[in-house]
């Protein structure tokens, strides 16, 4: 597809999007103040052929109001939209950055390094039902793990890296791997099937971070002054957040696991959050807070000024 054909059908969900219900005369006064138009308009023919290539490609549905004439996305399931709308924010970016050249030494990004070389092979490697055979060196190792073959069952970006977690054929168990750590990833001609009762939601739904198959799922109450609380409002840390508002102060309430990655992203709030409940995870935040000032503690370990 070519690069520009594909910027216009970006632009023209987000251009959607943005407004809600828009008609189509509106959207060619906003199409001709766009750089991809060379200042001509969209003719009808063209915009209902954008139409039904988006549909097709991105299965995002512009629908018609009748009494109105206006146009808006149909809205999908929520996991879909999610997935959506992080692909075509991902685009709209792109295509603001390519209007946006000479300001670039002014616009500052997130590094996602686990995006550039084998991003594309594990997901067509999901799409086609394909195993992926590749070397994987952890950190807590020294040498890598060669020959690992996993048969994708997902995908799932978090803290700026990409993990595929699917079954290990020679463990035959399900395991989470950062595409980052990997080495010599290629797509293996056999294909496979995902259990039919297998869920992926359900899956990591109870997990904060990429911790699937560690501690219990319990519920969580954390307070948080009420400054930190308009944060947490902008950007939920989990999608079981729910929210009781008190005067000076908000109570979070969580159905979460218990693992390393969610007790080192409340540690990161430091005196701004404080652990209620459960008795399991105010112990788990204690000694890890204890065994950071054992390490202030310990003078041996600073130079001498």
């Amino acid at each position: 597809m070519a690069r520009d054909l594909f910027s216009r059908y970006i632009w023209l969900i987000d251009t959607i999007k943005r407004y809600g219900s828009i008609t189509r005369e509106q959207i060619n006064q906003l199409w001709l103040r766009s750089s991809l138009s060379n200042g001509e308009p969209m003719p009808r023919r063209t915009f209902y052929a954008y139409r039904n290539a988006i549909e097709e490609l991105f299965k995002v549905n512009i629908e018609c109001n009748p009494s109105t004439f206006e146009y808006f996305i149909a809205h999908n399931d929520d996991h879909h939209e999610s997935v959506m709308n992080w692909l075509l924010n991902s685009a709209s970016i792109g295509n603001l950055l390519n209007d946006a050249r000479d300001i670039g030494d002014r616009i500052f990004l997130e590094n996602v390094p686990s995006a550039r070389q084998f991003l594309s092979t594990v997901v067509d490697a999901l799409k086609e039902r394909h195993p992926v055979k590749f070397s994987y060196h952890p950190y807590s190792r020294l040498n890598p793990t060669p020959d690992i073959v996993v048969e994708p069952y997902f995908l799932k970006i978090f803290k700026q890296r990409w993990y595929v977690t699917g079954r290990n054929v020679k463990e035959d168990m399900l395991k989470t791997y950062a595409l980052d750590r990997m080495t010599e990833a290629t797509i293996m001609p056999e294909t496979y099937d995902i259990p039919d009762d297998f869920d992926a939601e359900a899956y990591c739904g109870d997990s904060y971070g990429i911790v699937f198959d560690e501690g219990e799922v319990k519920r969580v109450a954390l307070r948080t002054d009420a400054r930190q609380a308009k944060y947490f409002r902008a950007v939920p840390l989990h999608q079981s957040q729910h929210e009781v508002i008190h005067d000076t102060y908000s109570i979070f309430y969580f159905r979460l696991k218990l693992t390393g990655d969610f007790v080192q992203e409340l540690l990161s709030y430091g005196p701004k959050l404080t652990v209620l409940s459960p008795p399991e995870l105010r112990a788990m935040m204690v000694d890890s807070l204890r065994k950071s000032l054992n390490n202030y503690a310990d003078t041996s370990l600073f130079p001498e000024p």
